[in-house]
């Protein structure tokens, strides 16, 4: 089946036409009926529609994204010779030429800085990582280190854009929007696409179009989950109307959608009936999945003290965990404050603590859940940081600007192999080796859509007279860390 699917495919057939095809148009569905949806030709078709094209090895995603730009020499990529030329001029043979940010391109001097942290080998595998992270170099041989991620993006903006979109310019769709649009729900009582924020954390500002469904239809928006007793805003009935009354005002207005819908054919009301209807069932299914009371002891202990604070970073590690369990296609959680453009020592220090327990409990807590293996769990940021100081270095302290020409995401599970480092930086950590093993955010994407059972190249949507897809007109799967 080509997997091209939208309002216009490749085989010159709608959605619409495909519905229609069965016999029950659009204006004969009985949305109401949220016991069976699986009945309703609408929902036989977005699984005909929605198969992936070949196995995947993944059925979700849970992305831990690290706003601001981790520290990736001062975390997984050890360069010793930093510390032997430490305070030294970065080398013109070295920086060749290229850009820099305007927060230290008009700097007299560019002196290189060693990091103050220690590097040490960790499991089998023999993975370098830090001392600030102890809890994920238990998990060494469970994760694959990518050290040659690249973009062209040097500012937070375009940088967040794109790493969640696959274009710098902001009102593309999100990953999480094209895997609800291209693979469907697992879970007819929650969104496909779930996203939590870290309360409390500053930064660089989040914007909902991150989680955004750009041009694609509006219900695979991502939905976002927040930390209070009404998770999801408007999903409580209004003081004094009943479920039961609700039920009614629904079937009301969906009936008058429908009628609508056979004047005009607006896919936008087809979204609105949708919405709606997942939101009803919504009512149900958020409070079960957000009370975390019968989770064990054990299990907060593994996540860390603060993962009974509800909208800490460990805690939403825990609800990704239950969103997971529960078919949600793709949870992404945004953890602020890793913009250390001064005092990055104190800085990074304070990041790793409050993620790294955490993070590495959400791998192991998925590997004896027996889920590991078909979920794909990503850490990472936007870029990496530079290799010399933004400004003087003093008394020990010191800063990095935004570094894209080579930065380190880990990824664990769904298909990715365990205990290996892919790619490397030359011994200054500025460059690339040109080794072909140069990770770019399109050969990222295409790698995860692989992952999920979908050929990047293939699903597209058509939109303003063009057929756009994820990975724009670029990425190539990165075969050599799949197993």
């Amino acid at each position: 089946m080509n997997h091209c699917t939208g309002y216009e495919s490749t085989i010159g057939m709608s959605r619409r036409s495909f519905l229609n095809g069965l016999g029950m148009g659009l204006g004969g569905l009985a949305l109401s009926n949220i016991l069976t949806p699986e009945a309703s030709a609408e929902a036989l078709a977005e699984r005909l529609l929605s198969s992936p094209q070949f196995a995947p090895k993944a059925k979700r995603v849970i992305f831990l994204f690290q706003s601001g730009g981790p520290s990736q020499v001062d975390l997984f990529d050890y360069k010793p010779l930093l510390n032997k030329k430490h305070g030294q001029e970065l080398p013109d043979e070295v920086r060749k030429g290229q850009r820099l940010t305007g927060m230290s391109g008009n700097q007299a001097s560019l002196p290189l800085v060693g990091s103050p942290f220690k590097f040490k080998q960790h499991g089998e595998s023999g993975t370098w990582m830090s001392d600030l992270l102890p809890h994920t170099a238990k998990i060494a041989d469970d994760i694959c280190v990518i050290k040659s991620m690249h973009t062209e993006a040097i500012n937070h903006g375009p940088g967040i854009t794109m790493m969640q979109t696959g274009s710098q310019l902001a009102g593309r769709p999100s990953i999480g929007s094209w895997l609800s649009y291209g693979l469907g729900s697992d879970n007819q009582d929650l969104p496909s696409f779930v996203v939590m924020n870290t309360k409390g954390a500053t930064g660089q500002p989040l914007v909902s179009r991150l989680w955004g469904s750009g041009f694609l239809p509006g219900k695979h928006d991502g939905v976002r989950f927040r930390p209070d007793k009404n998770a999801v805003l408007y999903l409580k009935n209004p003081n004094g109307l009943s479920a039961t009354n609700r039920r009614k005002a629904l079937d009301a207005l969906d009936k008058m959608h429908h009628k609508q819908l056979e004047k005009t054919g607006d896919p936008e009301l087809e979204t609105r009936i949708a919405q709606y209807e997942m939101a009803f069932r919504m009512q149900t299914s958020v409070p079960e999945v957000t009370d975390l009371s019968n989770e064990s002891e054990a299990t907060f202990e593994m996540y860390g003290k603060d993962s009974k604070s509800p909208g800490s970073y460990a805690a939403n590690c825990l609800m990704a965990r239950r969103l997971a369990e529960r078919g949600v296609k793709f949870v992404q959680l945004y953890h602020q404050g890793w913009d250390h453009h001064g005092s990055l020592p104190s800085g990074i220090r304070k990041k790793c603590a409050e993620t790294d327990q955490a993070s590495a409990a959400l791998v192991k807590d998925l590997k004896q859940r027996g889920m590991l293996d078909d979920t794909l769990v990503i850490w990472g940021g936007e870029f990496g940081r530079t290799n010399y100081s933004q400004g003087a270095i003093s008394n020990g302290n010191f800063g990095r600007d935004h570094h894209p020409r080579c930065f380190s995401i880990w990824m664990a599970g769904g298909g990715v192999k365990p205990g290996v480092s892919h790619g490397s930086t030359d011994e200054y950590g500025y460059n690339l080796v040109e080794d072909g093993q140069g990770v770019h955010v399109h050969d990222f994407h295409a790698t995860l859509m692989h992952l999920m059972g979908i050929n990047h190249e293939q699903l597209t949507y058509k939109y303003q007279g063009r057929h756009f897809r994820l990975t724009d007109v670029h990425g190539h799967v990165v075969d050599k860390i799949l197993t």
